[in-house]
């Protein structure tokens, strides 16, 4: 039975016309996603797409592996180098995506599992955050840690769902959110990456993940009210 995340027909008459900016991103890509796979992502995804045994899932497992990794090396207290790890998996998230296009492999169930998948990456970073501040440990109490924890994980999973769940209803949700995973993954990359210089540095990524996801998922409760009830 075929694997119904590859694909046996991979096309190899890849024309230089090909190589254009449309295979580096999708439509729903915006702000730091978009700047990742322009720049970053289509740097190494040319150089693999030659590699016949290479299919698109190996790229999202290795993506996502490296992903929960960086969480597991933030909760040992190596900020700077789970910021790092998790750079570089954001960074391989752009490349599956790009190499399936390129290589005409693209798939439902592809897409399917990238997404699934880069929950549990966003999941395990957000924890080796906040146990990397309990162990430091941070200038707040522990509860008020947890509750932060708790709105990060929530609003940041939850603003994937109801994009899905919006566009599933046929719910307008207005402008693209800038509190999109490249701009929340980012924002731990970059606090990590302070944490060499000062240690408390990610409870700043902690509030704004508490914040910010969960403003916008506030306001798109209140555009799918005013959505239904327009006739």
């Amino acid at each position: 039975m075929q694997n119904p995340f590859d694909s046996i027909h991979r096309r190899d008459d890849l024309k230089p016309e090909r190589l254009i900016d449309e295979w580096k991103t999708k439509p729903s890509d915006r702000f730091v996603l978009r700047w990742v796979k322009i720049n970053l992502s289509a740097r190494i995804t040319p150089r693999l797409i030659h590699l016949q045994w290479l299919r698109p899932w190996m790229i999202t497992l290795l993506s996502t592996a490296i992903g929960v990794f960086a969480g597991g090396v933030f909760a040992l207290g190596l900020g700077w180098l789970a910021g790092f790890l998790a750079a570089f998996a954001q960074v391989l998230d752009g490349v599956d995506g790009q190499f399936s296009r390129l290589a005409g492999v693209q798939t439902n169930a592809g897409a399917f599992l990238d997404s699934v998948l880069d929950r549990y990456f966003d999941v395990a970073l957000m924890i080796g955050l906040v146990v990397y501040l309990i162990r430091l440990p941070a200038d707040l109490p522990i509860p008020i840690m947890l509750m932060l924890a708790f709105l990060a994980v929530s609003g940041s999973v939850l603003i994937s769902y109801t994009t899905a769940r919006a566009e599933s209803l046929g719910l307008s949700m207005g402008q693209p959110t800038l509190a999109s995973k490249g701009t929340r993954t980012s924002m731990v990359v970059l606090c990590a990456w302070a944490s060499f210089f000062w240690p408390a540095a990610p409870l700043l990524a902690l509030i704004y993940l508490a914040v910010h996801p969960n403003i916008v998922v506030l306001k798109r409760i209140f555009l799918a009210y005013k959505d239904s009830n327009n006739p």
